[in-house]
């Protein structure tokens, strides 16, 4: 532990390396560094821990609802009204944590979402009105942003550290990945082996469970910002056309996924392609692991590349090889998580100082916009062009996210790791 200034370093023990009968200490690579900060692990494992139902809620519902009520219609409604909810409550609850805190806020928000989550099993169980299924859902509207709690977190603790920073986003989004990978496989788990409404149940109880662990942590937790937060101005004129950026991958995202299914099922997968889709985020977080360890590109240079990758499922799609598209949909999503960590740190840089949780909901908002828009846009071209044809669409939403960046776009420096 040295001090420089007002920087306290922090270094962890180098590992030993045997070289010609002499031991040389090896540096720690930048995630050991960045998990030796005090209380990371502790935060990191709840953060986890509550994220993974993430994935699942909305694929539980689903096969809940179908399952028992025998629509898939019904099933689809809920779902969306669930989303819509989200996009209108996420801001004013991460507004709600920026200003008071997380746990004081995290905590019963939670409590509520998780309170909608049973009535939702309670009303399907007992053939309830459909209306009661729309109410219930909606309620879990209230769900915090676990993830951009975790990123305001590392935020607090590597200010001043740059080059840090990039290691802990490019974690996060990492995780993002990894969730949302396995999130949907357990859920489909859960309610075909056990029982319909076990998915959205161990869904519900490992949320609150997370999010307590991680709201434990008080060591770690921003400083709320209360009245100084409420004079500053909103996020959303500062983001600007960043919320642009993040509505054009939305585009990509959701334009993606429906053209995937679409082709996966026409050459005969079916159920049987959840694997094949999880290629493209199994590449997005090994390449945002890999991430972090290098140094931070440009985001014109991070979207330039997404553009070009996301040419090679279409490219791939002409040839009619599943085994080609999956190897395409593995190396487009390579360029997700690099975009996205550039993308985020963009965030962090323009959000007023108290609004992070705020500002980094409504890149999430406009996220959901864009797949929800990609989605159903793809559908209608599926219908009119087939599926090879729509593998257009995400290429051309990564170009449309290339005229969002400003010409100005400065790379982050490297910086050292200070503790408050």
């Amino acid at each position: 532990m040295t001090v420089t200034g007002s920087t306290l370093v922090i270094t962890a023990p180098a590992a030993p390396v045997r070289t010609a009968g002499r031991a040389v200490r090896r540096a720690p690579g930048p995630y050991r560094r960045l998990f030796a900060l005090p209380g990371t692990r502790a935060f990191t494992a709840g953060n986890l821990l509550a994220r993974l139902p993430m994935g699942m809620f909305a694929v539980s519902a689903v096969m809940m609802i179908a399952g028992q009520r025998g629509s898939y219609a019904l099933a689809g409604a809920v779902t969306a009204t669930g989303m819509a909810a989200t996009a209108l409550v996420a801001p004013w609850t991460a507004r709600l944590v920026d200003r008071h805190g997380q746990a004081r806020i995290a905590v019963p928000a939670t409590l509520i979402a998780v309170l909608g989550s049973l009535s939702l099993i309670v009303c399907v169980r007992t053939q309830a009105p459909a209306w009661t299924l729309f109410a219930s859902y909606a309620a879990t509207a209230t769900t915090p942003n676990i993830g951009g709690m975790s990123r305001a977190r590392w935020t607090h603790l590597l200010r001043g550290a740059p080059a840090g920073h990039h290691t802990a986003m490019s974690f996060e989004q990492a995780a993002d990945e990894l969730c949302y990978m396995l999130g949907p496989v357990l859920a489909a788990f859960l309610c075909t082996a056990v029982f319909p409404e076990a998915g959205t149940l161990v869904g519900a109880g490992l949320f609150l469970t997370g999010m307590l662990v991680f709201t434990a942590q008080r060591a770690t937790e921003p400083p709320a910002t209360r009245a100084a937060a409420a004079r500053r101005g909103s996020p959303a004129r500062a983001l600007g056309p960043l919320l642009a950026l993040f509505l054009a991958l939305g585009l990509v995202f959701g334009s993606m996924e429906v053209t995937s299914i679409a082709y996966l099922a026409a050459h005969g997968l079916g159920a049987a392609s959840g694997p094949v889709l999880a290629l493209q985020a199994a590449g997005s977080c090994a390449a945002g692991l890999l991430y972090g360890t290098l140094r931070a590109r440009s985001l014109r240079a991070c979207v330039c590349a997404l553009a070009v990758l996301m040419t090679l499922p279409w490219a791939a799609a002409a040839t009619g090889s599943v085994p080609a598209l999956g190897l395409a949909l593995l190396l487009a999503g390579m360029a997700t998580a690099p975009t996205m960590v550039t993308a985020m740190s963009r965030v962090h840089a323009r959000t007023p100082e108290g609004r992070l949780n705020e500002g980094m909901t409504l890149a999430v908002t406009a996220i959901l916009g864009g797949i929800a828009a990609g989605s159903a846009t793809a559908g209608l071209a599926v219908d009119h062009f087939g599926p090879t044809t729509s593998y257009l669409l995400p290429a051309t939403a990564a170009l449309l996210a290339l005229t969002t960046i400003q010409h100005k776009d400065p790379v982050p420096q490297s910086g050292t790791y200070r503790v408050p």
